[in-house]
């Protein structure tokens, strides 16, 4: 019987560990950077955000959030919090959010809440000495999926990294999550970034690991065709001889190829 493509345990022999790994450097980012914890940005339990700052002043600094992935059904911004040590190394604001777990809620309280989370930030993060002109996003696996409705309507950022992430539903349908999130063909339909139009003011950086199976280079491939037809600016990378999950370690990691994309797209935001 073929393994899942999809299930990542499958296919990460060291999933444990790295999960461990980066659950232990996001504490130690948590005790080491100036930050403020748990920001409503809406009613909901699960709509907080966690803002880190660089050391020093703080005034019209860039701003950068981050969302996390999980297949939209595990993990939290706690886990995290260690991709703000680059982003803060580029002398932004990394803001790290929440957003409410599939099946408890549905695809479209998810969605609605990364807007609303944006939004709160560019009405808000002035007053904690960030710039809401200079705002970039990045999102691994499902928080990359995510971070494309932050450029297909609204207040779009100007630059975006996109790493392993998920631009067509329709094949999750047919995976192990299908009992697990249940995707309606209503939200594949509503919810697929390969069928939506995005902000040409966006510049995006579309990243895969080397070693991600092939629905996610696929995928990758497509959907930066699919912005680069609409007009956006994009980059594409491989990143050589890693896969679903290393590659978002590396990401919190300067000197690391995926780490020093996210230091170039924070800057460019």
């Amino acid at each position: 019987m073929s393994k899942d493509p999809f299930r990542t345990r499958d296919h990460v022999a060291d999933f444990d560990g790295i999960v461990a790994d980066i659950v232990a450097r996001s504490a130690a980012t948590r005790a080491a950077l100036p930050m403020l914890a748990d920001v409503a940005y809406g009613p909901h339990e699960a709509e907080r955000l966690d803002l880190f700052f660089p050391e020093g002043p703080r005034k019209d600094l860039p701003v950068h959030i981050f969302i996390h992935g999980g297949y939209w059904r595990m993990f939290t911004r706690s886990d995290y919090s260690y991709i703000a040590e680059p982003v803060t190394s580029a002398g932004a604001i990394a803001v790290v959010i929440d957003y409410a777990l599939m099946p408890a809620v549905r695809m479209a309280a998810i969605v609605d809440q990364v807007r609303r989370a944006r939004q709160w930030v560019l009405d808000n993060i002035a007053g904690h000495g960030g710039d809401p002109g200079r705002l970039s996003v990045s999102g691994h696996s499902a928080g990359a999926h995510l971070a494309t409705f932050l450029f297909n309507e609204g207040s779009a950022p100007s630059a975006a990294l996109l790493l392993g992430g998920l631009y067509d539903l329709k094949p999750l349908q047919h995976s192990f999550l299908e009992p697990l999130i249940g995707l309606t063909d209503t939200e594949v339909e509503a919810f697929s970034p390969l069928s939506k139009s995005h902000s040409p003011r966006t510049k995006v950086t579309v990243l895969v690991g080397e070693r991600e199976t092939e629905p996610f280079h696929q995928q990758a491939n497509l959907f930066a065709d699919r912005l680069t037809g609409q007009g956006l600016g994009v980059s594409k990378g491989v990143l050589e001889g890693r896969n679903h999950m290393d590659s978002v370690r590396d990401l919190g990691l300067r000197g690391t190829i995926a780490g020093d994309w996210l230091h170039d797209v924070v800057v460019a935001g």
